[in-house]
């Protein structure tokens, strides 16, 4: 691994040095790299840290000796529908009343930045990028909510429930820069990360201001048996249904043979 994060660190430092001596005239640019683009999940996955490479392009000495320059870092997993529900009290029980559907919402979200975001810019400008956890936008369905004033609950809510199963993280002073034009982060991937397809898209500003975007893709994928079972599970759903009621039929057979009181 740390071989591995030295030979990114030297090729992003030569992207940046041949660039800025092509076109000394452009403005900063950022460019990254993963430690990893494929990310096997197994029985015994219990999350892990992944690490992105960057590297600024034609980046203003002055302002590299000031400290103006910040990162932003976010790691999102694919879109997926997620269910809000609220639980009312009925004759003594909690069961499950009112609930909204939201769409396209990011399976997992996490973020890393040099600063505090209200360090870097004004809410008004993570708002435009939609950038942090309260800046997405959660799409509800077209019908589903009663009223807006439910809607705004609901909505307020999800991430609270994102961040709640660790699928949703925040994480300020997690970009470090280890020259003035290389920098690290440090993302965490928990136990449950979905699988699929993640990007990787690193944000560049300078004094509170977006200056450019740079992404990159990530795979999570599921290995070894538990993959072949869910491999079949949704490519044979049929055989796959008939095999475990069989195999449920099967158990309980034996299991009546082996505890029989005669």
């Amino acid at each position: 691994m740390r071989a591995l994060a030295a030979t990114l660190l030297l090729i992003l430092a030569s992207l940046s040095t041949a660039a800025a001596q092509q076109v000394p005239g452009n403005k900063e640019t950022v460019e990254i790299g993963l430690s990893t683009d494929t990310i096997a999940i197994t029985s015994g996955f219990r999350g892990t840290d992944l690490t992105v490479f960057g590297a600024l392009d034609n980046a203003d000495p002055l302002i590299q000796r000031q400290g103006r320059y910040d990162i932003v870092v976010i790691l999102q997993g694919p879109e997926r529908d997620f269910v809000v529900r609220r639980k009312d009290r009925f004759f003594g029980v909690w069961i499950n009343a009112e609930s909204v559907t939201f769409q396209h919402i990011p399976a997992s979200y996490s973020l890393a930045s040099t600063r505090n975001l209200q360090d870097i810019a004004v809410p008004k400008i993570f708002a435009q990028l939609a950038l942090g956890v309260n800046n997405i936008y959660y799409e509800p369905m077209p019908d589903g909510f009663s009223s807006s004033a439910s809607l705004r609950e609901f909505t307020k809510e999800l991430p609270r429930l994102k961040l709640k199963q660790s699928l949703y993280s925040q994480r300020p002073g997690e970009v470090q820069f280890l020259s003035s034009t290389l920098f690290r982060a440090t993302l965490s991937l928990p136990a449950n990360v979905p699988v699929g397809k993640h990007q990787a898209r690193a944000f560049l500003f300078r004094n509170g201001e977006f200056l450019r975007e740079s992404s990159t893709s990530l795979n999570i994928v599921k290995a070894g048996l538990e993959y072949r079972i869910y491999k079949a599970a949704h490519e044979n759903s049929l055989l796959y249904g008939l095999f475990a009621v069989f195999l449920a039929v099967i158990t309980g057979w034996m299991g009546r043979l082996m505890f029989r009181k005669d």
